[in-house]
């Protein structure tokens, strides 16, 4: 018999995942070029060259046994030590060569960190607006995820609400800084009261509080802000990377769980996401995306696009008298609908081509998602086509 709980998955498509089919659908019939799609966060800038040219070399160079053969259950001791060494050196974190688990992307870390710290039942609290597949990454491993309500005002943490939804149940909470889907850095003094918080709950219900800090977007940052590294705050953290964005390398799976040092356990937990792995199939990533990623470990693809991508849109937006909260990094901006129904909103958006996702799903009403991943001279020909949708719409 097919198993009736993803059988019911499939009533329960990815909206994201829908308007994306429907853009390209709709590509076919006028010309891709025409369909203004912000619907999908699929990074739109070529990875790292010194990536390919690292890879060129290693397969016309290196044994073939040894680059595609199997790596240790925990990754490729190098490559983790190399990963260790540059967060070492980032960060101001002692990690070493045991505190890294490679994995298939940050999909991959946040499956093993989840089933490694917690057991059915417990809860694990995240923060909206928060990326949806958190429900399917969480829910599925019999943990209960449950969603604090936003911070309208600058999405920010809402600690009053935080506070209040804490419990002795509560076995982690996952945060994503910068955050998908409103591009929002977390502050360092956010990051410090949470620390405060999770450290002073810990000592009152008598166990661990892990934080699993979900950070792909990392390296994406604006307006020369930095990103606050929560592992450098808070003992009880696993850190959570994919190189998709920093090198634009999403569909090579690559990624890690950093454990902090100072985390209970920490000199076996990468051990114990090794049996883990036999759980769920997962046997590491491919091996010779882990090299070459090693030799490109401190490096990023030319992500300026995505700045200048978001100042264009942010100044429209404003301009035409949307509610916006700047965003600090990542390739969304997530602005206030011009109407409650952010589901209204974008249908009628969809008449003018302009692929909008609503945000019900991202955990908050009335608002919606662009995806500014994409060419600049797209996003500048959309602006018009924005400010044509809104005063025929909205009359303004």
């Amino acid at each position: 018999m097919i198993n009736e709980t993803y059988k019911a998955m499939l009533g329960g498509k990815s909206v994201i995942r829908e308007l994306s089919e429907y853009a390209t659908a709709r590509g076919k019939e006028i010309g891709y070029e025409n369909v203004f799609d912000y619907s999908l966060g699929n990074p739109s800038v070529p990875c790292h060259p010194d990536f390919t040219k690292a890879l060129i070399k290693m397969l016309e160079e290196k044994d073939p046994v040894a680059i595609h053969g199997y790596s240790p259950s925990l990754g490729i001791t190098s490559v983790r030590h190399t990963v260790a060494e540059s967060l070492k050196k980032r960060f101001g974190v002692d990690y070493k060569t045991e505190h890294i688990f490679m994995t298939s992307g940050a999909a991959g870390a946040i499956a093993h960190a989840v089933r490694c710290v917690t057991k059915p039942g417990d809860e694990v609290l995240t923060f909206a607006p928060y990326f949806p597949e958190y429900n399917e990454y969480i829910n599925k491993t019999g943990a209960i995820l449950k969603l604090v309500p936003a911070n309208t005002e600058n999405f920010q943490i809402n600690f009053d609400a935080f506070e209040e939804m804490l419990n002795e149940n509560t076995a982690a909470v996952l945060i994503n800084s910068p955050n998908n889907p409103s591009g929002i850095v977390y502050s360092e003094e956010t990051i410090k009261k949470l620390a405060d918080i999770l450290t002073r709950r810990q000592k009152e219900y008598g166990h661990d509080i892990f934080l699993i800090s979900d950070e792909p977007y990392r390296e994406i940052l604006f307006d020369g802000i930095t990103c606050p590294y929560p592992g450098a705050y808070y003992d009880n953290s696993l850190s959570c990377y994919s190189f998709s964005k920093s090198l634009s390398l999403p569909g090579e799976r690559i990624g890690y769980v950093a454990v902090n040092p100072k985390c209970r356990d920490a000199e076996i937990l990468s051990v114990i996401f090794g049996q883990i792995s036999r759980g769920i199939g997962h046997n590491c990533p491919p091996s010779s995306i882990q090299l070459a990623v090693a030799e490109v470990i401190d490096k990023t693809s030319d992500l300026s696009v995505y700045e200048r991508n978001m100042n264009l849109i942010y100044d429209k937006l404003k301009e035409l008298g949307f509610e916006v909260v700047r965003p600090g990094g990542t390739f969304y901006i997530f602005p206030k609908a011009l109407e409650e129904d952010a589901n209204a909103f974008c249908m009628k958006a969809k008449k003018y081509d302009l692929i909008l996702v609503p945000s019900d799903n991202f955990g908050v009403k009335g608002y919606f998602r662009m995806a500014y991943c994409i060419d600049t001279e797209k996003v500048v020909r959309s602006l018009d086509v924005l400010e044509k949708f809104v005063k025929e719409e909205y009359g303004k």
